[in-house]
């Protein structure tokens, strides 16, 4: 429908969009790029949606719920604590598309915002009601009956009383170090004396009282625990006995985020795993960075807790409900399988089944793991079965994130000592791991383990085993190369993909990685393996350009990426250049994107979606159509600048023609996703993709990959 004033008449035919001319450098151009920041915030905005989807099971929503809150706390944490610093330092280098750290704090304040208020409504309205119609109920702590609340007062006077530590401010003890992310309760306190100048003598003092990180957050009220109050509520209804002879005021819950990026100058440090200690007690000392409060909390003590913390108003988060929602997780481990997803079934390849045939299954072709489809044992059993196998010498490892009881270092120390070499590359720097790491380096090396605490000025994030195998006179290497943590924990909720090979090539690429790693090697050059900061982003960026010679030559030209952030400017200048030379360019970025897709003359020829749902979409892959002679690569890199450039990460090809064709068949299941993806934008946000007229049936991927007869791969059987 047009109007008259628009009616036009043209013999014209439709014109082909004017090409967006790129310029030398993507900096500060917003209209070529999104800001890093923002879109994180998009990635958990639909983090929420999945809270808010009502076809979850109940404790799954609350779930997402807490992975909201969890993730915001280290973005806090990490990059609004990083804004802070340049502010404060009068840094005003704007970012990539152009914002200075202040606009990044304050679009991050009023993008938030609306997010948590809405988080606050679903627990609230939907999660908490639905909970109490299953029979699990939070009562507060005023409804409870009278011999209940007499239960869980003795409940207090055992097991909460003796652990609280109430500090009062005063000239003689100044405000208190309020740790990183503890509830505390704040109250005013005053004499009960009726001597007026005895009052006079003693002012109001503030008084915080730490909620003990020993005591779950939420007391049972009955035997068959169907039943809690929240802890700051019991502490609250007890605080006179915290202050005899003192007039207590109201507790009010709140809640400080502190900077915990770890800055370290690994070329001075003489002993590094002694200076990540150091490191690692110094972070819980950071500066404030975010203070919660509930919502009746005075703005008398709003405003002392702010002046006291050297926060801002800004800083200050305001929530109807209970803070902390992470701590409500322990409701999960309640039995109520019908509250939660059903078990997917899970397979594994047919050899792994009997431990002596593993070598001889990988010796005869690739095999592919896709987790957590495929059983995360099949690692586990390999490292076990290089352990105890007699004619294995030695066994190599990066170990990033191996998680608290990890199956992977018991069996590495019983390799040892069973004489075999074991050299493990610990990985001290890895963020918010570090403590673990550090337990683990010490215990592999009382075990006389070869560890290595990484590389000085990079981290070692790439997922990397050999094993060397004494056979028949000869030495032969087996690798796998992975796209996830040896960590079975997390392995069970990250989708990651795994090879096991014995090609020589990359055999001898992996041993010469490992020589540069624990020894003084300066190889630079591989024979297959992409290896950053070497090769990979010289190497990445020769394959996007040959895309770009194909479209230009007429020749099938495709590239499909699914990584889980993409930042780095070369890489997108890159993808700019490719799709205005007609390359079709699908990407899967499960998080941050600061590429613009869809845009006239610059990028209508990318896509960009993203899949959140019930596993953390963890699998990097990397497909080039190369004219009709197709290759894939899978790794551990995203496309950012600190993975390509700060960062000692492995992408291998898959030179196995069967497992090409698999992983392009995994990759066009993400693309039909119609079910959990969605897709993001020109404007920076992100649309639902749902099923269109030609499409008959919902695509759910990750329900797709759980199916037996659809996720498992031909070396597998069901379990």
């Amino acid at each position: 429908m047009t109007t008259g004033a628009s009616k036009q008449t043209t013999t014209e035919g439709p014109r082909d969009p004017v090409r967006v001319e790129l310029p030398p450098s993507l900096l500060h151009h917003k209209h070529l790029l999104f800001n890093r920041e923002l879109s994180w915030l998009e990635f958990n905005r639909r983090v929420l949606a999945e809270a808010l989807d009502e076809t979850h099971p109940l404790l799954e929503r609350l779930k997402f719920l807490a992975i909201f809150s969890t993730n915001l706390d280290e973005f806090f944490m990490i990059r609004v604590s990083g804004l802070k610093e340049e502010l404060e330092e009068d840094i005003v280098e704007p970012s990539p598309d152009g914002l200075t750290p202040a606009e990044q704090l304050h679009e991050i304040g009023r993008g938030l915002r609306p997010l948590l208020a809405e988080q606050m409504r679903c627990l609230r309205a939907d999660i908490l009601p639905g909970l109490a119609a299953h029979g699990i109920l939070i009562s507060p702590y005023k409804e409870l009956t009278k011999h209940e609340q007499q239960t869980v007062n003795a409940y207090f006077l055992e097991h909460v009383f003796p652990v609280l530590t109430p500090q009062a401010v005063d000239p003689a003890h100044p405000f208190p170090y309020i740790s990183n992310r503890s509830l505390n309760l704040g109250l005013w306190v005053e004499p009960e004396a009726a001597d007026s100048e005895l009052a006079a003598a003693h002012e109001r003092r503030f008084a915080r009282i730490k909620l003990p990180p020993t005591v779950p957050r939420l007391v049972p009220v009955d035997e068959a625990q169907t039943r809690y109050t929240f802890l700051g509520e019991l502490i609250a209804a007890n605080v006179g006995a915290l202050f005899p002879g003192m007039r207590a005021g109201r507790c009010q819950l709140f809640r400080v985020t502190r900077d915990a990026d770890i800055e370290i100058r690994e070329d001075e440090a003489g002993d590094l795993l002694r200076l990540m200690e150091q490191q690692v007690r110094r972070r819980r000392f950071g500066d404030a960075v975010r203070l919660e409060v509930t919502a009746s909390m005075p703005a008398e003590m709003v405003g002392y807790l702010t002046q006291s913390l050297e926060l801002t108003p800004d800083d200050v988060y305001v929530s109807d409900g209970p803070l902390n929602i992470a701590d409500l997780m322990s409701l999960y481990d309640l039995p109520r399988p019908e509250l939660k997803d059903k078990p997917i079934q899970t397979t594994a390849p047919a050899a792994f089944a009997q431990p002596d045939a593993i070598f001889a299954a990988i010796r005869q072709q690739d095999i592919l793991l896709h987790h957590p489809y495929t059983a995360y044992s099949a690692v586990v059993d390999f490292i076990n079965t290089a352990a105890r196998d007699p004619e294995v010498l030695a066994i190599k490892i990066c170990l990033y994130r191996a998680g608290q009881r990890s199956p992977v270092v018991r069996a590495l120390i019983e390799a040892s000592e069973q004489g075999k070499q074991v050299a493990v590359l610990v990985e001290l720097k890895a963020r918010f791991d570090e403590e673990s790491n550090i337990e683990w380096a010490r215990q592999l090396e009382r075990a006389g383990v070869h560890v290595v605490y990484g590389m000085v000025g990079l981290k070692t994030h790439c997922k990397v085993a050999l094993v060397v195998r004494r056979e028949a006179g000869r030495l032969r290497r087996y690798v796998h190369i992975a796209t996830g943590n040896y960590n079975p924990t997390t392995s069970r909720i990250y989708t990651d993909f795994g090879l096991f090979t014995a090609d020589a090539e990359i055999g001898a690429d992996v041993a010469d990685l490992f020589n540069f790693l624990t020894g003084y090697s300066r190889h630079k050059s591989y024979r297959q393996l992409l290896i950053a900061p070497f090769n990979l982003k010289e190497r990445m960026l020769a394959l996007i350009t040959r895309e770009t010679g194909h479209a230009q030559a007429g020749r099938p030209a495709r590239i499909v990426v699914k990584i889980n952030s993409l930042t780095d400017l070369v890489i997108i200048r890159a993808l700019y250049e490719a799709a205005q030379a007609g390359v079709q360019v699908e990407l899967i970025v499960r998080g941050v994107c600061i590429l613009r897709p869809g845009v006239a003359g610059l990028s209508e020829n990318i896509t960009v979606r993203s899949v959140v749902g019930r596993f953390l979409e963890h699998s990097r892959i990397f497909y080039f159509q190369n004219g009709g002679a197709d290759e894939v690569y899978i790794g551990s890199a995203d496309w950012m600048h600190r993975n390509l450039e700060r960062r000692i990460e492995v992408v291998a090809p898959v030179r196995d023609e069967r497992l090409r064709q698999q992983l392009q068949d995994v990759l066009a299941v993400y693309l039909r996703d119609n079910v959990k993806a969605r897709r993001l934008l020109p404007d920076g946000t992100y649309e639902h993709v749902r099923p269109t007229g030609d499409e008959k049936q919902a695509v759910n991927s990750q329900l797709f990959f759980s199916q037996p007869t659809q996720g498992n791969f031909p070396a597998g059987e069901t379990n």
